[in-house]
């Protein structure tokens, strides 16, 4: 898994199906494309669970949502510990059963 540089995007709360793709840059200075299927809550922390568009990736990246200083910016942060990212995961799946099927 890359790690990520802090990246800010608009209004999460305001995302529609439509725009649930983004564009991060990597510590290497390269984009990734990503979709984003969720956003879970886990201990009062906002976690973006994302796929990126690599055919060769099928995993997913979960990132944290950190808010930003204006009003209308937040930043995705690159969880580092392991243990809490399947935490997240776990949540994440219990929160969209139905919605997809996991492995």
């Amino acid at each position: 898994m890359k790690d990520f540089e802090n990246e800010e995007f608009d209004e999460l709360e305001d995302l529609d199906e439509s725009e649930n793709y983004i564009t991060l840059t990597d510590d290497n200075g390269e984009e990734v494309s990503f979709e984003l299927i969720g956003i879970t809550e886990y201990e009062s922390r906002n976690f973006a669970v994302l796929i990126p568009f690599d055919e060769e990736d099928d995993g997913v990246v979960i990132l944290e949502i950190v808010p930003g200083e204006g009003p209308d910016y937040d930043e995705f942060v690159s969880v580092e510990d392991d243990g809490l990212i399947e935490k997240v995961f776990e949540e994440f799946k219990k929160n969209y059963d139905g919605e997809y099927e996991f492995e």
